[in-house]
């Protein structure tokens, strides 16, 4: 049964599969998730490895009708390549459901994302959609949350902005996002995610952090030792 909801209390289920691998497990992680794609949905793709092995699995399942949007240039290139329609996220107001990877989550529910450096059009994407989905391997649940937190920064004023969030946030050395952001990272003390993202968001000069909150999450899906673990929110 999967279960969906906000925050909090942790339900875990367990689906039967097949693999050990880090690698493994993100596939299989993924094509749980691809399994919730049904004909007609509005989809949300995500960035990275793990969602690397959503979109075959998507392609896999022939589901009819959908409309996809893309949080990085490298997903819509390889979902139209597998024959997945990919549409600039301009008409759509709401998604049915968004899949996108994590690189750290704890038990209750906060995620660091961002490390390829789409954690703006990510966390766009995922404020949008009606489920968001989080797929991951066993690596990346966390008891509490570690830096680096990737942050994007407006180029307009950058040395004025690096100035004022102090030592603790470095320039990554990464190409620009697909909005012309700077990429950085924050690598201090996180503490309590949510006053760190609040110092983060009050700066002007701070596009986007890599924080997401529980309450955007609305499940887990954690490929360990051969077997899905669903972790859902509530």
């Amino acid at each position: 049964m999967w279960l969906w909801a906000s925050r909090k209390t942790l339900h875990l289920t367990w689906i039967e599969c097949g693999a050990v691998s880090a690698d493994a497990e993100k596939r299989i992680a993924a094509e749980a998730a691809a399994e919730l794609v049904e004909d007609g949905m509005t989809v949300g793709l995500g960035t990275g490895s793990t969602v690397a092995h959503l979109l075959p699995a998507l392609a896999a399942r022939g589901v009819s009708g959908i409309r996809c949007v893309a949080t990085s240039i490298a997903t819509e290139e390889q979902a139209r390549g597998l024959g997945i329609p990919v549409e600039e996220f301009s008409q759509l107001q709401r998604l049915d459901i968004a899949i996108d990877g994590t690189d750290q989550v704890t038990p209750d529910g906060w995620l660091i994302k961002g490390g390829g450096g789409a954690h703006l059009r990510e966390k766009i994407v995922a404020a949008a959609a009606e489920r968001f989905v989080v797929i991951a391997d066993s690596s990346k649940p966390v008891d509490s949350l570690g830096a680096p937190v990737p942050l994007e920064l407006f180029s307009f004023g950058i040395a004025s902005t690096l100035d004022r969030l102090g030592s603790a946030v470095t320039l990554r050395d990464a190409p620009r996002s697909p909005d012309d952001g700077v990429i950085a990272d924050y690598g201090g003390e996180i503490g309590d995610p949510a006053e760190l993202a609040a110092r983060l968001e009050a700066d002007p000069g701070v596009a986007a952090h890599g924080l997401f909150p529980p309450d955007m999450v609305s499940a887990v899906l954690v490929g360990a030792e051969g077997t899905v673990k669903s972790l859902s929110l509530s």
